[in-house]
């Protein structure tokens, strides 16, 4: 699978990033994870697929759950519990970092990605920032990981 990646400085360090979303493969996605944890149980137990394999299959099926629930908080009423809430998540939604939330977006079917960038720029350059972006990315995880490891030990 292909993804197209728009990238362009904006002043300093300060880059704006946007991937384009084919609406074909997201849709397959979510065809190919189960839809209730009976059924979950079941491709889990009967799959001779290592574990790994079955820890993505879990993800994804929390993933879609969620995803599900959030559209659900999005068109409650206004003033009701769930709008508030939902407006609580956007709250904590807008303290995480655009290039998180670029990476997350680039799912592992992914095989090539296509960046676009202004002419101007130098391609080593442009490649250079997104190593930069996450490589940064993972020495933070790393970070907290360990750290919210050592707080339940």
């Amino acid at each position: 699978m292909r993804a197209r990646l728009v990238v362009f400085p904006i002043k300093g360090k300060n880059w704006c990033f946007s991937r384009s979303i084919d609406q074909s493969v997201s849709e397959s996605t979510a065809a190919n994870t189960p839809s209730s944890v009976k059924e979950l149980w079941k491709r889990m137990s009967s799959n001779s697929k290592p574990l790994n394999a079955n820890a993505e299959l879990l993800v994804d099926f929390i993933s879609n759950k969620m995803d599900k629930a959030w559209m659900g908080l999005e068109k409650a009423p206004e003033g009701s519990f769930k709008n508030k809430l939902h407006g609580l998540g956007l709250l904590l939604l807008a303290r995480v970092k655009p290039s998180e939330i670029l990476l997350k977006s680039i799912t592992k079917d992914v095989s090539n990605v296509h960046i676009t960038y202004p002419s101007s720029l130098n391609a080593w350059l442009v490649r250079r920032r997104l190593r930069q972006i996450a490589l940064r990315g993972t020495v933070i995880h790393r970070k907290y990981f360990y750290g919210s490891f050592r707080c339940f030990h």
